[in-house]
């Protein structure tokens, strides 16, 4: 499994999968976490309904991009993981960012 990740994600070092991963989970936790002040600003109840879910989204996601960058400088990750945030938001459309 381990063999498969560091080819897919092109890396060769065992620690650095093992940071990657760390990366991703602290970020998600954070951003989870710092978004909550928000949601309560904006009294956002959790009625489990379409709209609510679109709005954590739509505050959660520019938090998280903020977050995942700032801690992989962190752990010494962060041109890897520059590369792949700007994969994945070309792919969701932000195409302006491919200058970058």
């Amino acid at each position: 499994m381990l063999e498969n990740l560091k080819k897919r994600w092109g890396i060769n070092s065992n620690l650095q999968v093992i940071k990657i991963i760390v990366v991703f989970g602290i970020t998600g936790s954070l951003a989870a976490w710092l978004s909550k002040p928000f949601i309560s600003f904006l009294n956002i109840v959790d009625e489990g309904t379409f709209l609510s879910w679109i709005l954590r989204l739509i505050i959660v996601f520019p938090i998280y991009q903020i977050i995942l960058i700032i801690v992989a400088a962190i752990f010494g990750e962060f041109k890897w993981f520059w590369s792949f945030l700007k994969k994945m938001l070309i792919r969701m459309g932000f195409r302006f960012l491919s200058k970058y």
